[in-house]
């Protein structure tokens, strides 16, 4: 079952938007809640990339018990494999220079671009705690100057790496009233940063000093509905979209906030299980332009 709810039923056009998702579910949702796609894989991250095909990190099991990153078509045929060498693949980007991104957790904690022959082009380890491989890194994302943005959850920390490995910025995350876990930072173009913490069950935007400029958390919203929030996505009229991993069965799965606090489209669909990440690909039918900000 699923079901996508639109909180303006008073405007002519009812907010709606068609996603892609990852989690114990891999789909791809119209705009009314019907599976468009499916894979059947648990997943961590993922793109619908421009060619149609599907880029997805691939969650640790039998057949891969470190993890992967696979591209596939509609039809589900494997078009590239980056199988993990380590304990999990955590995170994949589609590049414009046509490698991917990924970041591998384990004894030795490292972010990788591969080209789609699988040769490694850049590679260097991550500075973060090594007793917790499961909580070490996150959504890990390239941005316009070459470097890399990756949340690194334990150490509650985003970092800003040079392809180099050198820290050129970072952000220590709130420890009040909770500990907060960053899991997905996203650069905006005027160089705030927007960070989803979970554990703290809250979505703050920083500035480049590190002052919060915006946040959101259960206080301002009505019947709490951040639960462990993973993935996010800031869309171009300035919302964000959060997913909350904890919500299980008919709770909100995700939500769009303005910046007023105000939520303005949920998604329920019944499922036991969460959304660990995903992509929101249109509004109201109309394709979101340029690169998706996740």
């Amino acid at each position: 079952m699923s079901c996508t709810v639109s909180l303006l039923a008073a405007d002519p056009a009812p907010l709606s938007h068609s996603f892609f998702m990852a989690g114990s579910e891999t789909q791809i949702l119209s705009g009314d809640g019907q599976v468009l796609w499916k894979y059947p894989a648990s997943t961590r991250d993922g793109f619908v990339l421009p060619n149609g095909n599907l880029l997805l990190t691939l969650s640790k099991s039998g057949a891969h018990p470190g993890g992967a990153v696979i591209e596939v078509t509609r039809e589900n045929q494997v078009v590239f494999e980056y199988k993990g060498t380590q304990s999990e693949v955590n995170t994949a980007q589609a590049l414009s220079n046509g490698n991917i991104l990924l970041t591998e957790a384990g004894p030795n904690p490292r972010l990788l671009e591969v080209d789609r022959s699988g040769k490694t082009v850049v590679e260097f380890p991550l500075k973060c705690q090594t007793t917790n491989h499961h909580m070490q890194s996150r959504m890990a994302r390239k941005l316009p100057n070459g470097n890399y943005l990756v949340p690194q959850l334990l150490d509650k920390v985003v970092r800003e790496y040079t392809p180099e490995g050198t820290v050129a910025w970072e952000y220590q995350t709130p420890t009040a009233p909770a500990n907060c876990w960053p899991f997905t930072a996203i650069r905006l173009p005027n160089g705030n940063t927007v960070i989803n913490l979970t554990h703290g069950n809250r979505c703050v935007e920083v500035d480049p000093s590190g002052s919060i400029v915006w946040q959101v958390s259960n206080d301002d919203l009505p019947d709490a509905p951040l639960k462990d929030p993973c993935g996010a996505q800031a869309l171009p009229n300035g919302n964000v979209v959060i997913t909350s991993y904890g919500a299980k069965n008919d709770d909100v799965k995700l939500l769009e906030i303005d910046r007023q606090k105000k939520v303005v489209w949920t998604h329920r669909n019944g499922e036991k299980g969460g959304i660990h990440a995903f992509q929101v690909l249109d509004t109201n039918g109309v394709p979101i332009e340029g690169a998706p900000m996740k």
